[in-house]
């Protein structure tokens, strides 16, 4: 992190201060007194406080108890932010975020320095977080931003202050407290509002965008099916050829969905943008955990572990690739929330779904999971002890669902590996 003064930190943030004897300024900032390393400051967020003791038994420069976290969080992000020239890249979306994120930062990594977010650091506490992890050298800093409503995203780059947007896609998220997709986009679209002049949006090929990208003072690149020619899998991952802007890419990733070729042609966009050379060769990605990881079945056959969340269209697209792969199919489907009115209609249409592709097994989970057919669980637990009932040595199993039903655990009971 580039340092901040005590001095400095007081005067951003309000709250209770505390010093080691030996600091005048910090190094690094945590909220989880179990990552302080020397010299950092130990934000005490939603009753932190009581670790307080334990951050500085582990070298915390200085611990803060905030009488606002989210707006002193912010501030300090925002300072650190500042002093950097480094670019920063913001991504949202409603499905793709995190992996988008992921291979962007890989591809950036082979000619810059990077600091890109950690998990799902995507919030008004995550994205402080991902800014003062900004060291002096930082070149390129890839952010996350995810919403509930509208105004958030703006507030968040009010913070991070982008010179890039990157809008992975448009669909059915978050539809409880939204109401319409077409909220969805104008809420996403906000990073396009937030960019300075001479900066760049990078944007599906998505009519609900429209509206948004109304400006003559930022480049607009647009990335959709036509940018995928060809996608193959080979050797345990996959090769891609696209078509970007006129120009013809060849790169080889260690993922298998084809879903995510979409994702590496809005990062190479962003590539672009950046003014960085690009990759060549192979592009060694680790996705974030949770996110369609592929591990081998103790009695044979395979697990994707997509079980961090899920709405309507990335449940079609992991659907998709289950079926893609030979032999038996089961997949363990939970809820997705925040639907609104609407949640019926679309556990329907997954339902309807698994069937048009001939998944072997289903098992829900959740009480609108029963949509689904098949097998049905009420609870992960539950669904824990019938998945392990259901499974059959050399099958594909597919485990995804909304953060709110926890399905890790059943990918936990499948593998006996615990996160």
């Amino acid at each position: 992190m580039i340092p901040l003064t005590l001095d400095e930190v007081a005067e951003l943030c309000p709250g209770r201060l505390d010093r080691a004897p030996w600091a005048d300024e910090v190094t690094g900032v945590q909220i989880d007194s179990r990552r302080i390393d020397e010299g950092d400051l130990f934000v005490a967020v939603g009753g932190g406080d009581d670790f307080v003791r334990h951050a500085f038994a582990r070298g915390a420069a200085a611990t803060l108890v905030p009488e606002d976290a989210f707006e002193e969080l912010a501030a300090l992000g925002g300072a650190v932010r500042t002093r950097s020239s480094a670019r920063v890249v913001a991504i949202t979306g409603s499905t793709g975020k995190t992996s988008t994120k992921d291979i962007l930062a890989a591809m950036c990594r082979q000619h810059a320095k990077t600091v890109a977010a950690e998990g799902g650091h995507n919030n008004e506490i995550g994205l402080p977080l991902t800014l003062t992890r900004i060291e002096p050298d930082t070149e390129v800093v890839v952010c996350e931003m995810g919403m509930r409503g509208l105004g958030q995203i703006a507030e968040l780059c009010a913070v991070a202050r982008p010179d890039i947007g990157l809008i992975t896609s448009i669909g059915p998220v978050h539809l409880e407290l939204l109401g319409t997709i077409e909220k969805v986009a104008q809420a996403k679209a906000e990073v396009v509002g937030s960019l300075p002049p001479g900066g760049t949006a990078v944007v599906p090929d998505e009519p609900l965008l429209e509206p948004y990208l109304a400006r003559d003072d930022i480049e607009i690149s647009r990335f959709g099916p036509q940018s995928v020619e060809s996608f193959e899998r080979v050797n345990g991952g996959s090769r891609i050829v696209f078509s970007l802007e006129g120009e013809r890419i060849e790169l080889e990733f260690p993922f298998t969905a084809r879903h995510q070729a979409k994702n590496a042609a809005a990062a190479l966009l962003a590539v672009e943008a950046l003014g960085l050379p690009l990759p060549e060769g192979r592009v060694d990605v680790e996705l974030s955990r949770w996110r369609g990881e592929e591990s081998a079945l103790p009695g044979g056959g395979l697990l994707i572990n997509d079980s961090y969340n899920a709405n309507p269209t990335s449940m079609r697209a992991a659907l998709e690739h289950l079926a893609e792969h030979p032999g038996r199919k089961m997949a363990v489907l939970g809820e997705m929330a925040e639907l609104g009115p609407t949640a019926p209609d679309y556990h329907r249409e997954v339902g309807e779904l698994v069937g048009a592709l001939g998944i072997d097994v289903v098992l829900g989970v959740g009480e609108l999971a029963r949509a689904y057919g098949g097998e049905w669980a009420p609870n992960a637990a539950e669904g824990a002890e019938r998945a392990r009932e259901l499974v059959r040595p050399g099958d594909v199993v597919l485990v995804k669902g909304s953060r709110a039903v926890g399905l890790e655990v059943v990918a936990e009971a499948l593998t006996g590996v615990h996160a």
